[in-house]
């Protein structure tokens, strides 16, 4: 189901990444370590009580700087904001009010927007004699919290869930096909959804994400129904600095999480660029079907070869996901967009195939038996068995003797067979080893 978004705003140094990294645990933060993706996770997935959503952290709101960081901060702050059905306002509740906190409030109030205030770093039951002040801010109650001992917490979360109704965000239709445009702007991004919804012209409904800024149409084509998450939001503010593009594509993290293909586009004129590379990596890291889309490739000088020598240098720059497939379109002529659209069906269903376990270990016994596991220091890795725990994106799970002797060459090996056996074109696959007596926990 779509998940209900809460922002974590307030001035500087009031402790909102503290209490951002206790709620969210152990998946926030999490940067991996592969070649071509570098960026900070501002938003992440969270639950209370069985209820799922997207907590977002931001950085120190400074109303009166007009400073080249302040300034970024604020602009990511208001993209934030904007998106949010709740905003947590933190402020610091050994410190007292300050303008700054007077300053955030004002613009809060203006925003029509469900307004939690929360005093951090009050670390017992004694509340500050100053504690009182704080209902001068006109935001109602506020909430004490100890972010760092993980006092209070459940209760802002309880209040949370008070001032939303859950059952208004809907249920998922798993038969439909759910596509999220994504890159950063004048690609094309707005024109090839407008492309598709011409060709198909069986427009089921069109709904305004009101609080995401972005907009779901539903349509079918060819007895597939999917619906297109139009991305439109990822783009700079007028005037907003290079460095803080990293925290505009805030939208499109919130759309990736919600979709089952990623279309990548890229402007065919410009090839891969690093801001490309960083959106892209978000869908990786989400597991999510990824398609790269060259669009503009009607204003690309052609030479013998053209399509295939950028379709090698793409895949060469974005070697962790050689498994995207590469495809080619002109949005503004109507070039080759039928086929993007049955490839993210293709990859849709790729996302959610199931292997059986005979067949798989069959395939890694005859993988093992042409190249054997890597030894070290006299002990080889060992295979027990192998099986698919799960799906979108398809996940294994390998029994074996010693975790530690699994090289990633070799994992990236049995990646290589499980994909020449099975296919998953346009999916990452994930792996996890654990060692006899282990369970797995997903």
């Amino acid at each position: 189901m779509s998940k209900p978004i809460i922002a974590v705003v307030g001035r500087p140094n009031v402790g909102k990444s503290t209490f951002f990294n206790k709620i969210v645990g152990r998946r926030v933060s999490i940067v991996e370590d592969t070649p071509g993706v570098t960026r900070d996770r501002i938003i992440a997935d969270a639950e209370w009580t069985g209820k799922n959503f997207l907590l977002i952290d931001t950085g120190g709101i400074e109303p009166s700087s007009e400073e080249i960081i302040p300034a970024q901060m604020r602009a990511q702050a208001e993209i934030a904001m904007e998106m949010a059905d709740v905003i947590l306002f933190l402020v610091d509740g050994k410190a007292g009010l300050t303008t700054a906190d007077h300053e955030v409030a004002e613009i809060l109030r203006r925003k029509n927007k469900e307004v939690i205030l929360v005093a951090n770093k009050i670390d017992s039951a004694k509340l500050p004699d100053d504690f009182y002040d704080l209902y001068e801010l006109g935001l109602g109650q506020p909430f004490a919290v100890s972010s760092v001992n993980q006092l209070g917490l459940g209760d802002v979360l309880d209040e949370v869930f008070a001032r939303i109704n859950y059952e208004d965000f809907e249920e998922d239709d798993e038969e439909e096909v759910k596509i999220a445009v994504i890159g950063k702007p004048n690609v094309g991004k707005s024109s090839i959804v407008n492309a598709f919804l011409g060709e198909n012209r069986v427009i089921v409904s069109e709904i305004a994400g009101t609080t995401r800024d972005s907009i779901d149409t539903h349509f079918e084509h060819e007895g597939t129904r999917y619906t297109l998450i139009d991305t439109a939001g990822i783009r700079r503010r007028s005037k907003v600095y290079e460095d803080v593009e990293k925290y505009s594509v805030v939208r499109a993290i919130a759309a990736i999480e919600r979709c089952d293909v990623a279309l990548m586009v890229i402007d065919g004129s410009e090839g891969l660029t690093d801001q490309d590379k960083k959106i892209v990596g978000m869908a990786h890291e989400a597991g999510k079907g990824i398609i790269i889309v060259v669009n503009k490739w009607d204003l690309v000088t052609k030479e013998t070869n053209t399509m295939r020598d950028m379709t090698r240098e793409i895949k060469g720059q974005l070697q962790f996901m050689d498994y995207a497939p590469v495809m080619f379109t002109s949005a503004i002529k109507g070039q080759r967009l039928l086929p993007v659209l049955d490839m993210a069906k293709a990859v849709s269903e790729n996302r959610a195939m199931r292997v059986s376990t005979g067949q798989l270990n069959s395939l890694i016994a005859d993988a093992v038996m042409m190249n054997n596991p890597p030894a070290d220091k006299g002990k080889r890795l060992k295979i027990y068995y192998c099986t698919q725990v799960g799906v979108k994106p398809p996940l294994f799970a390998f029994q074996v003797n010693d975790r530690e002797l699994m090289h990633f060459s070799y994992s990236r090996y049995l990646e290589n067979k499980i994909r020449e056996g099975y296919g998953f074109d346009g999916t990452s696959i994930k792996f996890v080893f654990r060692e006899k007596g282990e369970k797995y926990d997903e």
